[in-house]
């Protein structure tokens, strides 16, 4: 600041020409000098460029220093899944095996030809006689108590073949019946009608 001022008072004061000016300059200059601030030395040498020619390979693992061999040990292999999926999709289908069971020996039992297949049974003599009285088809435990029918019950296609446990109070036994159509809009035709008993004995119905 001091140096400042003294080159402030010279510019002033009133000299010959070529020295106010060099005086002006010299203000300047000093000027200049006090508001720059000390630039960095140059770098004695030029960094370093680092160039891929392709693409990075994996490196081979090394164990670091210190780590255990229960560290080092190779990873567990996946569970094998596929023994669920399978007992899943066996119980699945299972279920729905016996879901349809269920439902289409429902709709037979509901039917209006097993009804009169029942009837059948029970207002015949030689059946009175064999299996007692109280004819009634015989429920399954699986079933919640409903009688188990095989065969199809096909009114519209013109044929009809079931067969059904049934008992009684003297003796029990299966009822067999099988009807056909030949034309449509004809009556149906008994092929069989028959009950064979546990003991032995066929009893013929009376269709």
């Amino acid at each position: 600041m001091a140096t400042l001022r003294h080159a402030q008072r010279l510019c002033t004061t009133p000299k010959n020409g070529l020295d106010f000016v060099q005086r002006c300059l010299l203000v300047g200059n000093v000027r200049n000098y006090a508001t720059e601030l000390p630039r960095p030395p140059p770098p004695t040498r030029q960094p370093v460029v680092e160039v891929f020619s392709g693409p990075s390979r994996p490196r081979k693992y090394y164990a670091r220093p210190g780590e255990s061999a229960q560290s080092q040990r190779e990873l567990p292999k996946p569970k094998r899944t596929w023994p669920l999926v399978l007992a899943v999709a066996s119980i699945g289908l299972a279920g729905w095996a016996s879901f349809l069971t269920y439902a289409t020996n429902s709709e037979k039992i509901a039917s209006s030809v097993f009804r009169s297949i029942v009837r059948a049974v029970r207002e015949d003599p030689q059946a009175k006689e064999v299996l007692g009285e109280a004819i009634r088809p015989q429920p399954e435990w699986w079933l919640n108590g409903d009688p188990y029918v095989t065969g199809q019950i096909g009114q519209l296609q013109g044929n009809i073949d079931v067969s059904f446990r049934i008992r009684g109070t003297k003796g029990s036994g299966t009822v067999y019946f099988t009807s056909i159509r030949k034309e449509k809009g004809r009556p149906f035709t008994t092929l069989r009608f028959k009950v064979i008993c546990d003991d032995g004995p066929i009893i013929h119905v009376a269709g």
